[in-house]
C-alpha cells in the first residue's frame, strides 16, 4: 500500500541502461523515463530531477551519476527515488547494501518502481532478496557467458572484437578480413619485417601518407592510429591464425592468417623484450642490425662534434661501437667511424655486383621457365593441401572417438595436441607455398636487379636507402676486430660462387679480336648456358 504523504516527498527519477548482455532485454532509457513519468503523474509525485545513466551496475562505485544522486539524498536534497525496476539501482552487493541501509535509516523515505513501493518500515528481507536476485543474475550471466565464449574459442573462433585489419561478421558470428584495411595492415607488417622502420615511423606513414583510419565503432574508432594501437598490433599473435583467450593460446583459429609464425617471431625480435620500443635519440642507418662478434651485444652509434683547430670549423663525426650491455663479459672491441663501416659495406656490395649482360641473360631464361616453375609449385601446394585435410580429418575422428568413450582423456589430449601442431606446420607451409608460387619470379628479378645496381645506389643513396640495401645483403651481421662479417642471404651465394670465373671468360672474349663472328657467338652461348645452368640461381 502506498504512503499517503508521497506527494510531499521529493523524488529523483533514475533511468539506467548499459550496452552489456545484462540489459539486452531492458527498455531504453527514453522508454523508462516515459513509463516513469506516467507513474509520477498517476501518483502526483514531485520529481525534482531526472538522472539518465548508461553504465553497468555490476561494479561497485562505478556510476558517477548514481553516486552523486545518493550523496545528494544523504545531504537532504531529495527524499526518494523513482526507478523502473529495483535492478536499475544496483546489480552488486555493495551498492545494494548502501541503498538498503539508507532506506532502513529513513534517509531514503521511498523507492517507487513500476510495480511497487519500498518503504523504511518494510521487512528488510524483501529488498534484500530482490537486490540479491539482481546480483545473482549477474553472477549466473557471467558464468554462462564464460562457458559460451570458452566453447567458441575451443572451436577456433576468438570471442572478442576483431583487431585492426579484421572485422566481426555479426550475422555469422565469425571474424573476417576488413576489405578496406587488411592489405594495408599487411603492408605495415612487411615494413616492420625489413627492420628499416620502427612502429612509430610506420604509424606516421600510415596516418599521414596513406590516410589510414581505424574502423568506426559505436563509441570509438574512426581516427588515426596511435602508439598503443600500433604496438599492440605488432605483438598480437592473432595475425598468425592463432589467438590468445583467457590465458590460453588457441592454434586452430578459423580466421584468415595475415602473417606466418616465423614472421611474427622475427618482428618480436626486432621489437625487443615484450614488444617495447627501443629509445633512439638519433636516426642512425645501421643501429639495431649489427652485433659485436666478441660479446654478442648490439652495435650502437654516437654523434660527436669536434673543433678543427686549423680551420676553426666544427665537424660532426658518427662512430659505431659495441653497446657492451653484458657486464660479465669484458669486451675490447673499438670504435668504427661511419666512413670505415660504409667502406666495408661497399666492398661487400661490389663483390656481388654483376655485369648488365649477365643480368639480361639470367632474366631471359627465368621468364622462359616461369610456366614450369608455377606448375611445379602448384603440385607441391596440392599435396600440402591434401596432407592438411587428412590431419583435419584425423582431428575430427579423434573427437568422435572421445565422445563415444573409445579413448580416455589423457590419450585424447596428447593426440589432439600432436595433431594440432602438425596441422599448424602444414598450414604455415601452405601459406609459404601460396606466397612463393605468386612471387617467385618477382623475387628472382629483384635479386638480379639488386646484384646489378645495389652498389651504385648505396654510394649515391640517402640514409634510408643505405639501410635497406645493407639489410638485404643477409643476416647475422657482426663486427670483429673492425672487420664486417655477413651471413649472406642464400640467393646471393650461387651468384657469388659462379660469377667471378664466368666474368673472367666474358672479359677475355671482349678483348679477343682474333675470334670469328661464328666462334664468338658460340663462346657467348656456352657462357650463357653455364651462367643460367645453375638451378640455384633461383632464390626461391
Amino acid at each position: 500500500m502506498r504512503s499517503q504523504n508521497n506527494q510531499k516527498l521529493r523524488y529523483f527519477l533514475y533511468a539506467r541502461k548499459s550496452s552489456e548482455a545484462e540489459d539486452r532485454q531492458v527498455q531504453s532509457v527514453e522508454d523508462q523515463i516515459k513509463d516513469l513519468q506516467g507513474v509520477a503523474s498517476r501518483y502526483n509525485l514531485n520529481i525534482i530531477e531526472t538522472v539518465e545513466e548508461e553504465r553497468s551496475g555490476k561494479k561497485p562505485n562505478d556510476r558517477p551519476l548514481f553516486n552523486n544522486m545518493m550523496d545528494r539524498i544523504e545531504a537532504g536534497e531529495a527524499d526518494g527515488i523513482l526507478v523502473w525496476h529495483i535492478n536499475r539501482l544496483s546489480r552488486n552487493p555493495v551498492d545494494s547494501g548502501r541503498i538498503s541501509w539508507m532506506l532502513q535509516q529513513n534517509v531514503i523515505k521511498s523507492i517507487q518502481t513500476m510495480s511497487r513501493e519500498y518503504l523504511p518500515d518494510d521487512n528488510v528481507l524483501l529488498l534484500s532478496v530482490e537486490s540479491g536476485m539482481a546480483n545473482q543474475f549477474i553472477i549466473d550471466l557471467k558464468k554462462s557467458s564464460k562457458r559460451g565464449m570458452d566453447s567458441k574459442a575451443e572451436k577456433g573462433y576468438m570471442p572478442s572484437n576483431a583487431p585492426i585489419g579484421y572485422i566481426n561478421d555479426i550475422a555469422n558470428r565469425i571474424i573476417i578480413k576488413d576489405p578496406e584495411r587488411f592489405d594495408l595492415v599487411r603492408k605495415m607488417w612487411d615494413m616492420m619485417l625489413t627492420g628499416n622502420y620502427n612502429p612509430v615511423q610506420i604509424m606516421k606513414i600510415a596516418n599521414d601518407e596513406w590516410g589510414f583510419r581505424t574502423l568506426k565503432r559505436r563509441k570509438s574508432g574512426g581516427g588515426p592510429l596511435v602508439n598503443s594501437v600500433i604496438y599492440r598490433m605488432f605483438t598480437n599473435i592473432f595475425y598468425t591464425g592463432s589467438f590468445s583467450w583467457n590465458g590460453n593460446i588457441y592454434t586452430n583459429g578459423k580466421h584468415p592468417a595475415m602473417i606466418t609464425n616465423d614472421e611474427y617471431d622475427r618482428v618480436q625480435v626486432i621489437l625487443g623484450k615484450k614488444g617495447k620500443p627501443r629509445k633512439q635519440t638519433h636516426d642512425f642507418a645501421y643501429t639495431g642490425i649489427i652485433r659485436c662478434g666478441e660479446c654478442g651485444c648490439m652495435y650502437t652509434a654516437i654523434e660527436k662534434t669536434k673543433l678543427i683547430k686549423s680551420t676553426g670549423e666544427l665537424k660532426t663525426y658518427i662512430y659505431y661501437h659495441c653497446s657492451k650491455r653484458k657486464p660479465d663479459i669484458k669486451c675490447t672491441s673499438g670504435n668504427l667511424t661511419l666512413e670505415e663501416l660504409e667502406s666495408r659495406i661497399g666492398f661487400e656490395l661490389e663483390r656481388n655486383t654483376i655485369h648488365p649482360k649477365f643480368q639480361e641473360w639470367a632474366l631471359e631464361i627465368l621468364r622462359k621457365n616461369n610456366d614450369k616453375e608455377v606448375t611445379e609449385r602448384t603440385a607441391i601446394y596440392e599435396n600440402q593441401q591434401r596432407s592438411a585435410n587428412e590431419v583435419q580429418k584425423e582431428l575430427d575422428n579423434l573427437t568422435k572417438m572421445r565422445l563415444r568413450d573409445l579413448i580416455d582423456d589423457d590419450e585424447f589430449v596428447k593426440t589432439k595436441e600432436e595433431l594440432k601442431d602438425k596441422l599448424l606446420k602444414l598450414r604455415d607451409n601452405i601459406r609459404n607455398t601460396e606466397n612463393r608460387a605468386d612471387t617467385w619470379q618477382e623475387l628472382t628479378e629483384k635479386t638480379f636487379y639488386f646484384s646489378r645496381y645495389a652498389h651504385e645506389r648505396f654510394v649515391t643513396g640517402d640514409l634510408q636507402t643505405k639501410r635497406e640495401i645493407f639489410s638485404a645483403l643477409g643476416q647475422n651481421f657482426t663486427i670483429t676486430n673492425k672487420k664486417l662479417f655477413i651471413n649472406k642471404n642464400e640467393w646471393f651465394i650461387p651468384i657469388q660462387n659462379a660469377y667471378p670465373e664466368l666474368k673472367s671468360r666474358f672479359d677475355a672474349l671482349e678483348l679477343d679480336n682474333t675470334l670469328t663472328e661464328y666462334e664468338r657467338n658460340r663462346q657467348i652461348n656456352l657462357l650463357i648456358s653455364d651462367w643460367c645452368g645453375y638451378r640455384d640461381l633461383n632464390p626461391v
